[in-house]
C-alpha cells in the first residue's frame, strides 16, 4: 500500500509535521511510516555510549522512535492508519531515498519552524530535499494546521508538465478533500494571449476534478508576488513546481526557499517535472 513517509527528529516541528500527515492519511487511505536518522558519528563519542556498546545506543533509538509513534497511533482519530517506523544509521538524504527507492511512497513529508525560523535536523535539511527528491514533499511549517477543507493554490508558469506521479498524487488530494475549487497563481514571464490559453487549457484537462480560479501575478518579483497573495487570500496548502529552467525554480535555490518558509505559515507542497 502507497505511504506517507514523515521525517522526524523529534522536534515540536517533526510532532507537527506527524499530525498533520496522520489526518491527510486518514482522508487519502494511506499508511503511514515515521523515520529517523542516525548520523553516522552519533553516540561514538558520547560521554554514556561508545562503540562498544553502540548497538545499545541504535536500539533505544528505535524503541524512542516507535514511542515517539505511538502517541499518534493510540488516537481515536487515527486507529485507521497503519504505521511503521524505521531508524537507520546515516546522513537525512541517504536514509530517506534509500527508503524511496524502495517503497510506493506517495508523498514525504517534514516539519519546519516556519515563521520563527528554520531549526532542527529536519528543518534545515528541507530545502535540500526539495532539490534531491523526487517524490512530492510536503512542508509543513509549526504553524500550520491540518484543516477540514484544505484551499490549495498552485503557482505556475504555464511552461512546467507535472509529471505524472505528481498529477495523480495532486488529483488524489483535490478529490479527498473535496475541494471545489483551486486556485491557479500565475507566475507572469510571457503574457502572450495564446500562451496563457493553452497553459490554462492544459490544466483543466490535467486537473479536471475541481474548478480552477486562474489569478495573474504581474509582481517583478515572484517571491515577493506569491508571498502577497497566499497572506492575502484564503490558502493553506501552497504548490510549488521543482523546475530547473523556469522562473519558479528560481525559489528553490537555498537562501530563497529558507526565505519562503521563514515567512510563510502555509504548508508547501513541492511537486515535480
Amino acid at each position: 500500500m502507497k505511504q506517507i513517509l514523515v521525517a522526524t527528529d523529534f522536534s515540536p516541528s517533526a510532532a507537527n509535521a506527524m499530525e498533520y500527515a496522520m489526518s491527510l492519511a486518514v482522508l487519502l487511505k494511506l499508511e503511514v511510516c515515521a523515520i529517523h536518522a542516525i548520523h553516522p558519528t552519533e553516540g561514538i563519542n558520547n560521554s554514556t555510549y561508545n562503540a562498544i556498546f553502540i548497538e545499545d545506543y541504535y536500539r533505544n533509538k528505535r524503541e524512542a522512535l516507535r514511542d515517539w509513534a505511538s502517541v499518534y497511533t493510540v488516537k481515536e482519530e487515527f486507529k485507521n492508519v497503519e504505521v511503521t517506523t524505521l531508524c537507520d544509521v546515516g546522513f537525512l538524504k541517504t536514509v530517506i531515498t534509500n527508503y524511496i527507492d524502495n517503497h510506493a511512497v506517495e508523498l514525504l513529508t517534514m516539519g519546519i519552524t516556519g515563521a520563527t525560523g528554520l531549526s532542527g535536523i529536519v528543518g534545515s535539511n528541507a530545502s535540500m530535499m526539495v532539490t534531491k527528491v523526487k517524490t512530492p514533499t510536503l512542508i509543513i511549517p509549526l504553524e500550520s494546521r491540518f484543516p477540514d477543507v484544505p484551499v490549495i493554490t498552485l503557482a505556475t508558469d504555464y511552461e512546467t508538465k507535472l509529471s505524472p506521479n505528481d498529477v495523480t498524487a495532486l488529483n488524489e488530494m483535490i478529490k479527498a478533500f473535496r475541494a471545489k475549487q483551486m486556485q491557479v497563481l500565475y507566475v507572469e514571464e510571457n503574457s502572450d494571449a495564446k500562451h496563457i490559453q493553452t497553459g490554462e487549457a492544459r490544466l483543466k484537462e490535467l486537473i479536471p476534478h475541481t474548478e480552477l480560479m486562474f489569478n495573474y501575478l504581474k509582481d517583478s518579483s515572484p517571491f515577493s508576488g506569491i508571498m502577497e497573495f497566499i497572506e492575502n487570500n484564503e490558502t493553506d496548502i501552497l504548490c510549488l513546481v521543482k523546475h530547473h529552467h523556469n522562473i519558479i525554480y528560481r525559489l528553490f535555490n537555498r537562501s530563497t526557499v529558507n526565505q519562503i518558509m521563514n515567512r510563510s505559515v502555509k504548508a508547501i507542497l513541492v511537486l515535480h517535472e
